[in-house]
């Protein structure tokens, strides 16, 4: 039987790993084209492509290595998706990169490429997509925020000015499409088990003289009150409830999966 989304191509930005490579595993199980994207060492991106093209019923998913702070590498992606798949109906904008520091001693250049990779490419992505998407009358496009994009940390001021930015052009692409067939929407998740965030609980305990266990759920999950973390199959799912069936009314919203963090 096919899947719901048979007939339709997806492209997913930094899904090399974790939280889109969920999303892009996720889309090609439900019967969709996906191209991959994200940067990586090249057997752990061998093994992404695997992975979903076993899905696809292929050797391996296309893939693009776009930079995703070069305007024209993204321009570059998205005609490239359209001209092997056959269009890109679905977009989800994951890429995304962190960094922690005081503002006065945050360096610039860090400043520059995570308002680049985090906010400015979904800009060049969704207006590369959008005219294909309207000819059509159908498209979704999802842009992974963060909790981060709805409340501040200290310390992380481009990470967090990137994520509200991305909520509202989330917002305002929502109603520039109102009318066409395409929705808009954002997805808001707290603490995401990854291999990434998972290597920071071994540096917490040490710090703080406690248990792993204990670090986790007091010191790195502080705000997050389920203190479990968010499983990437969680933010599929909710990826893909955004661009299922009965959706076309969810538009300009930022979902949030976080275990509660933005309901204090």
């Amino acid at each position: 039987m096919a899947g719901s989304l048979a007939g339709r191509v997806a492209l997913v930005t930094g899904s090399t790993s974790g939280i889109g490579l969920a999303i892009a595993a996720r889309y090609a199980r439900e019967g969709a084209k996906v191209m991959l994207n994200g940067f990586g060492k090249p057997d752990d991106i061998a093994r992404a492509r695997a992975e979903v093209g076993a899905a696809m019923g292929v050797a391996e998913a296309p893939y693009s290595p776009a930079d995703m702070s070069k305007p024209a590498e993204i321009r570059e992606m998205v005609q490239r998706c359209i001209a092997e798949l056959g269009g890109c109906d679905i977009l989800v904008d994951n890429a995304g990169i962190q960094h922690v520091s005081p503002i006065e001693d945050f360096p610039d250049e860090q400043w520059d490429r995570i308002i680049a990779i985090n906010l400015v490419s979904n800009f060049h992505a969704i207006k590369a997509a959008l005219p294909g998407m309207k000819a059509k009358g159908w498209g979704r496009i999802i842009n992974v925020a963060s909790a981060h994009g709805l409340v501040a940390s200290p310390f992380k001021t481009a990470y967090v000015a990137a994520k509200h930015g991305v909520v509202g052009l989330t917002k305002s692409v929502a109603l520039e499409v109102a009318r066409t067939g395409v929705t808009c929407n954002a997805i808001c998740p707290g603490f995401v088990r990854t291999p990434l965030a998972e290597a920071q609980v071994k540096p917490l305990a040490e710090k703080h003289g406690v248990s792993e266990e204990k670090a986790l759920t007091d010191y790195l999950l502080e705000r997050q009150p389920t203190k479990k973390w968010v499983e990437v199959e969680e933010i599929a799912e909710a990826a893909m409830f955004l661009v299922g069936p009965n959706s076309g009314s969810i538009n300009g919203s930022a979902l949030s999966v976080d275990g509660g963090w933005i309901a204090q």
